[in-house]
């Protein structure tokens, strides 16, 4: 890709005393391919199949198969060109500089027809997953997809600032680092002083400065009185997320003032890695402000395939939607691209931890010394960029690049394997690792997920096993074994991948598809799948618990193995997730102590399956729904072992409880349940997970008359003083294909609306399990969705993202129960 730009004339002026201006390049250019044969408007920031698109010389880009139909776009060659007039005059200005922040990839770049740069690295100022993944098409971009402008100055010019908050054990008082990198244009030494203020904090400190000429950094050392109170941030559902507005004012030599602001937030975090009694190994969690948090949420991957289509109302509804479902952690995961400061900064303001990788994934990359450089230039940038947001609380080297070497996934000879690892090293550690540390001492560094953390470091920063269940974290996925059965999930440490597939509702898939794609044997649906026997490995693991549907309609037996993929999601996330709630504060068998659980993935980046919980534009699935009830911050949770049924509570509370638990069982055939009962007060401990109840089967069968596992359902909550404190729980006491007593279920609905919200009064003629409510295309999500049934009534509340209106709501509206397809 070539960037020509041609400046024609500069307008003569007055004088001016600013300390520096700036005149945007952003809006339209012309871009042209290779040959020159197709020549269009394109706007900047943006991309070329988005300037095709809006020109509508292409359909959209994920309709049907154009991400095979549009592939030349990627292997041509294209030049965005710009003339245009600067509307200051350039001799009266020491310096003028062309800024790019970001450039899609290899580019070279001209200015009245003189090379004047090359660009190779997208993630420097001037993506991976653009090339497809198993959840993602190929759509290798070209273009200007960020900012682009020209600055001109005299004397300095402020090029960089940013800061970190530390906290002094030992005085027991905060304390910020600052930072500040210059650019001194002058002959002479600029000399002044800087004046740095947080009102809120009653603090104000200034500072003598000289400025020698060049590339200058100026570091800066706030302390904040201990007498002063400091109100920590707090990661979502432990705390506000309390920040202070600082200002920082440069006043130089020559009149010259130049002045930033920021907000502050104060946080610490640790990453804790300590033997545990009884078990080999060590831990591995996160301590915030001293307080262990238990890590809930998911993996983030970029929103779309062409970054102009993000905007900041889609970022605000993903990240809503996350703390909405009670979440407090989101992975930027290591193959898609460092995110915009608008993602980093709503994660300030929402609670939501950010585990940050660097962008290297899934493969061996060079260590030839231009590599390198191209390497440390955005290491350092991004460390510089992002280092002030509180929400990150680790940085990561990489994406699974240590368990590919050790486990051998490219075949290499044992021979050449020390070669392969010394390059490992090299990258990683000699040069990440080595700029984080140098960059940015606020937060830990780990060389890859999923690693052994300490333990490899021990071993020579690669481990045997990199995913051990006895260090660091652990990547784990399994599509044969079954989902319900619990023992087959690892008791590690941290698991920040899992998860499994679905397909997305068909309001969704209708968008991008015709009429002769609604089969889940079409050529779409099976050129839309890019996981290797994804689509096999939905029925037959639905197929383990649940009759496969059966219509003669082929569009509703479509609309059906949609339906019951998403129950098959949901379902087995939610057993290995409360299966690693629970195992947080013991140790069986040597293993436990789980402290962080984080599926793949949260969102979608076109309409496909996957193992995203929201779908492409932000529609929660079933998976959603259930993450707001496994991840509450107060949970029943009930399994069986040994024919014995146990209901633990999960605690993420900082204080203790007194409450009760109450079990119900129900038969299929009836809305009353067959027995209750309630236990004497307990207290649940904060920040633990423990045994509640347990009963053997048998027992709790016969205590509840005619029951059989085939004809009962077990529920199960907790509360206090008649005031439910947590989500009601279920446990299936057999396969719901060999259920007893099942029968169709009418539910019907009365839509009201409340201001804002509408309310949906269900009722029910029969207990209908996975009840699924929708309403097609109106954005918006339910309080609750995909439940189990078990009273005649219950009420929903559905929260609209845009205006729309009762009658819309009515004749979109539709429910599916599990009883529709059997």
């Amino acid at each position: 890709m070539r960037l020509h730009l041609l400046l024609l004339l500069a307008l003569c002026g007055t004088g001016t005393t600013a300390a520096a201006l700036s005149y945007s390049l952003r809006g339209n250019w012309s871009i042209c391919n290779g040959n020159g044969s197709l020549e269009l408007p394109g706007a900047v920031p943006g991309c070329v199949h988005s300037a095709l698109f809006q020109q509508g010389l292409i359909q959209d880009s994920y309709y049907r198969f154009n991400d095979l139909n549009y592939r030349w776009i990627s292997l041509d060659n294209w030049t965005y060109s710009k003339e245009f007039k600067i509307p200051f005059e350039i001799s009266k200005w020491q310096k003028v500089n062309l800024i790019l922040e970001g450039v899609d990839t290899i580019s070279k770049i001209l200015f009245n027809e003189v090379t004047i740069g090359e660009t190779d690295n997208m993630f420097n100022r001037y993506e991976q997953c653009s090339f497809s993944w198993d959840w993602g098409p190929s759509f290798p971009t070209q273009g200007i997809w960020k900012d682009v402008r020209i600055e001109a100055y005299n004397i300095c010019h402020l090029n960089d600032f940013t800061f970190s908050p530390i906290y002094d054990k030992s005085a027991q008082a905060w304390n910020l680092e600052i930072e500040a990198t210059f650019d001194v244009v002058s002959s002479k030494p600029v000399c002044g002083q800087v004046i740095v203020a947080i009102p809120k904090l009653q603090t104000q400190q200034m500072y003598n400065l000289e400025l020698q000429p060049g590339k200058r950094i100026v570091e800066l050392f706030l302390n904040i009185s201990k007498n002063i109170t400091v109100e920590t941030w707090w990661p979502h559902g432990h705390g506000n997320q309390t920040g202070y507005n600082m200002t920082i004012l440069f006043e130089l030599d020559g009149g010259l003032n130049i002045e930033k602001s920021a907000k502050v937030y104060f946080r610490t975090v640790e990453l804790i890695e300590e033997p545990i009694k009884g078990s080999p190994g060590l831990s591995f969690y996160f301590k915030i402000n001293g307080f262990p948090i238990f890590l809930k949420g998911s993996n983030w991957i970029p929103a779309d395939s062409f970054q102009d289509r993000v905007t900041s109302e889609l970022l605000r509804l993903l990240l809503q939607s996350v703390v909405d479902a009670n979440m407090n952690t989101l992975r930027v995961w290591g193959g898609g691209i460092y995110e915009q400061d608008e993602f980093y900064e709503l994660c300030d303001e929402l609670g939501i931890m950010v585990w940050q990788d660097f962008m290297f994934a899934c493969a061996l990359y060079p260590t030839d010394q231009g590599f390198l450089d191209s390497v440390r230039a955005e290491v350092a940038y991004q460390i510089k960029r992002l280092k002030s947001h509180p929400s990150i609380i680790i940085w990561s080297g990489n994406n699974e690049n240590e368990e590919a070497l050790m486990m051998n996934w490219y075949h290499i000879s044992i021979t050449d394997r020390p070669i392969y690892i010394k390059d490992y090293v090299t990258l990683y550690v000699k040069n990440i690792r080595e700029l984080v540390l140098a960059g940015d001492k606020s937060r830990p560094f780990i060389t890859s997920s999923p690693t052994n953390g300490a333990e490899t470091v021990a071993e020579g920063w690669v481990s045997q096993n990199p995913n051990s269940n006895y260090f660091g974290d652990v990547h784990f996925y399994d599509y044969i074994s079954d989902c319900w059965n619990w023992k087959v999930f690892p008791r590690a440490r941290f698991a920040s991948e899992y998860g499994y597939q679905s397909w997305p509702s068909f309001s969704t898939l209708e968008k991008v598809s015709s009429t002769e794609d609604w089969s889940f044997s079409s050529k779409f649906s099976l050129h839309r799948q890019h996981h290797e026997g994804g689509n096999k490995q939905m029925l037959y693991q639905a197929g383990l618990h649940f009759k496969l549907p059966e219509s003669t309609d082929p569009l509703r037996t479509f609309k059906d193995t949609i339906y019951l993929t998403q129950v098959m999601q949901a379902q087995c996330v939610k057993t290995e997730t409360e299966f690693y709630r629970r195992s947080r504060s013991e140790i069986v068998d040597q293993q436990g102590h789980t402290m962080g659980a984080l599926y793949w993935q949260l969102n979608d980046i076109w309409q496909a399956p996957s193992w995203a919980s929201l779908e492409y534009g932000g529609k929660w699935k079933m998976l959603h729904y259930f993450a707001q009830n496994f991840f509450a911050p107060l949970l029943p949770v009930g399994f069986e072992n040994e024919n014995t049924f146990y209901i633990y509570g999960v605690s993420d509370l900082h204080s203790d409880y007194s409450m009760t638990l109450t079990v119900r069982v129900h038969t299929w055939s009836s809305l009353e349940p067959v027995c209750s009962c309630v236990t004497e007060h307990l207290v649940m401990k904060g920040g633990e997970a423990v045994r509640l109840y347990e009963e053997p089967v048998s027992e709790l069968l016969r205590r509840c008359g005619n029951c059989t596992r085939e004809s009962c359902v077990v529920s199960f909550y907790l509360s206090a003083d008649h005031e439910l404190l947590s989500p009601t729980n279920y446990h299936f006491l057999s396969s719901l294909k060999e259920a007893v007593g099942l029968c169709k279920a009418q539910i019907t609905a009365i839509i009201s609306q409340q201001g804002d919200i509408f309310v949906f009064d269900l009722e029910t003629s029969a207990v209908a399990p996975f009840v699924w409510l929708d309403v097609g295309s109106i954005p918006g999500r339910f309080s609750d969705n995909g439940f189990l049934m078990t009273e005649k009534t219950r009420t929903i509340l559905f929260y609209p993202w845009e205006p729309t209106s009762k009658s819309e709501l009515e004749q979109s509206f539709h429910v599916t129960s599990l009883t529709d397809i059997y």
